[in-house]
C-alpha cells in the first residue's frame, strides 16, 4: 500500500492511494491541473486513477470531482448534489463496507458541519489505512473504527490557545472549536492515543489551519502522545498545505 497526501487544509484536500490493483484518490479538492501535476510528481498519471472516494461535499474536498473521468463515489445521502454534474457518479451508504477491486472501503460518520460527513478505513486485505479530518469531536465510533490502522491519516487543526487570540470572528472561532468543527492538537492526541496499536507505523497530520496552528506545534503534540505510549519510532509527519506529502509504503 502506497500513499501520499496531494493538498491538505482549507484551501482544499486529497489523498493518493495506491495498491496492487487500485489507484484511487480521497477527496478532490484541488483543481485538475494541480492534482496532475502533483501526481507526476509521484510517477502516476491522471488516467491511471481508477476511481474518486468523497468524504463530504465540502468545497476543499471536491473541486475538481466532475472533471475527472473516473467513477466518483459520494454518500447516497448527498447523490442528490451531484446528479447531473459528475459524469460518473456512484454511491455508498455512510454505514456500510463496500468493495472495489482488491479494497474494503469501511465509511464511518463523524461530527462535522456537512450533510453526511464520514471518515474512512481501506483495507488491501494487508494493510489498513484509516483517514479522519473534518471532524469536530471524537466519538466512540470513531474510535472503533480507526483501531488496528497501520497509517492514520488525522485532523490536527488548531492549537487552542491561538484560535483564541486570533483575529478569526467570534462565530468562526465557535464553529471552528465546535461539536462539529475541526479538531484541536490536543483532540487530536487524545484520538491518537486511543486508537494507537502495536502495528501502527504511520502517522500523517492534515487539515492543518493556515492561522491558527504551526506545524511545529502539532507535530511537538502528537509526538508527546507516541513518545507516552513508548512509540518514537513511529513515523510522524505533518502533511503540507499546497503540495505532496511524504510518500508513504507500508
Amino acid at each position: 500500500m502506497k500513499v501520499c497526501t496531494l493538498a491538505s487544509g482549507s484551501s482544499g484536500n486529497s489523498v493518493y492511494l495506491e495498491t496492487s490493483y487500485s489507484k484511487i484518490l480521497i477527496d478532490a479538492g484541488i483543481s485538475l491541473r494541480q492534482i496532475k501535476l502533483r501526481l507526476a510528481n509521484i510517477g502516476v498519471e491522471i488516467d491511471d486513477l481508477d476511481a474518486v472516494i468523497v468524504s463530504h461535499e465540502h468545497s476543499d474536498h471536491t473541486h475538481a470531482i466532475n472533471r475527472i473521468n473516473v467513477p466518483v463515489y459520494v454518500s447516497s445521502n448527498t447523490t442528490n448534489i451531484w446528479k447531473d454534474k459528475v459524469f460518473n457518479l456512484m454511491e455508498f451508504d455512510s454505514e456500510t463496507t463496500f468493495e472495489f477491486n482488491d479494497l474494503t472501503i469501511t465509511p464511518f460518520s463523524v461530527p462535522h458541519d456537512a450533510i453526511d460527513p464520514v471518515g474512512f478505513t481501506v483495507d488491501d486485505g494487508n494493510k489498513k489505512l484509516g483517514i479522519a479530518t473534518d471532524i469536530g469531536s471524537v466519538t466512540g465510533l470513531v474510535v472503533q473504527k480507526l483501531k488496528g490502522c497501520n497509517v492514520l491519516i488525522l485532523e490536527s487543526n488548531h492549537d487552542s490557545e491561538i484560535l483564541s487570540y486570533s483575529k478569526y470572528p467570534w462565530r468562526l472561532k465557535q464553529r471552528i472549536k465546535g461539536r462539529l468543527g475541526h479538531l484541536s492538537n490536543k483532540q487530536s492526541g487524545w484520538l491518537l492515543e486511543s486508537v494507537f496499536n502495536d502495528d501502527l507505523q504511520h502517522v500523517i497530520l492534515a487539515h492543518l489551519s493556515k492561522v491558527n496552528n504551526t506545524p511545529e506545534i502539532a507535530y511537538e503534540t502528537s509526538y508527546g502522545v507516541l513518545e507516552s505510549c513508548g512509540a518514537e519510532q513511529i513515523n510522524l509527519c505533518v502533511a503540507p498545505r499546497n503540495t505532496i506529502g511524504e510518500v508513504i509504503t507500508v
